[in-house]
């Protein structure tokens, strides 16, 4: 009887540190950063929109694995604004799911309101709207 007590607790705790340690299992994460310029004249209407940005847009935008995303808004020479986004990317298929993002009848209305503060990079790749940068050095 001893034995089979012990077995089991020895079992127990096996199973009980396997479902810690599944739960810090690293998750793969892969880093975005892009670039846009942005119309001096629609810095205010800009900022306004992301200081209340659309449930609708930020629930999408966590469907589609992205995480810590944040936008910077720089001035590069006076009065000439950029915005520097960066996220997290932490699912299986990226061109998926950007494209059912790009899909989202919600977020293709916030859309209406961005992209006419922005203004696009002359060196995007075909097809970017925001142009993706390389990334060069990380610290974790």
């Amino acid at each position: 009887m001893r034995n089979c007590t012990k077995f089991m607790i020895v079992t127990t705790a096996l199973l009980v540190f396997s479902f810690i340690f599944a739960g810090c299992a690293q998750q793969k994460v892969t880093r975005y950063g892009s670039v846009i310029g942005l119309r001096a004249e629609k810095l205010e209407e800009y900022k306004e929109l992301h200081a209340d940005v659309w449930p609708g847009v930020l629930k999408k935008i966590k469907e589609c694995n992205i995480r810590n995303y944040s936008i910077y808004l720089g001035e590069l020479e006076k009065g000439q604004y950029y915005l520097f986004g960066y996220f997290e990317y932490t699912g299986d298929d990226f061109k998926a799911d950007m494209d059912k993002m790009a899909a989202d009848p919600t977020t293709q209305k916030w859309w209406t309101f961005c992209e006419p503060c922005q203004v696009p990079i002359p060196t995007r790749k075909e097809g970017q709207w925001w142009a993706d940068m390389e990334e060069v050095f990380h610290l974790d």
